[in-house]
């Protein structure tokens, strides 16, 4: 068993199902969920007020999407841990926000084995 570090999360994403079922997958691989947002401008503002090692945050949310919310908390943060959650066929989105400072990516619909291992990856990066 390879050491891994556990982490403090953020979950960003404007549906309550996907935000239950990422919290969900990330708790059975011992993470802590610190906070959850419903769209962007929340996400930052949780970011500054929590400081969690990690966010998911979703790419397509109203009033502020996954780009603008990420590079509001790069500024904030240049080193912040985010992965973005997309859609499959989003490349574009996942190109820009790889671009944009994310760390990584996880894919809709969620499986739980390659969320772990993509958290897992970008905390111990």
């Amino acid at each position: 068993m390879i050491w891994c570090p556990m982490g403090r999360i953020l979950i960003v994403d404007d549906t309550l199902f996907m935000r239950t079922l990422l919290k969900n997958i990330l708790f059975s691989g011992g993470h802590t969920i610190v906070g959850e947002a419903a769209d962007g401008e929340e996400g930052i503002a949780k970011y500054k007020e929590l400081k969690p090692d990690l966010v998911t945050m979703d790419v397509v949310m109203p009033k502020m999407n996954g780009i603008e919310s990420l590079k509001g908390i790069r500024q904030f943060d240049p080193n912040a841990k985010v992965v973005m959650c997309t859609a499959v066929g989003q490349e574009q989105m996942v190109k820009l926000a790889i671009k944009t400072g994310a760390r990584g990516y996880i894919v809709k619909p969620f499986q739980a084995p390659k969320v772990l291992e993509e958290v897992k990856n970008v905390l111990a990066s």
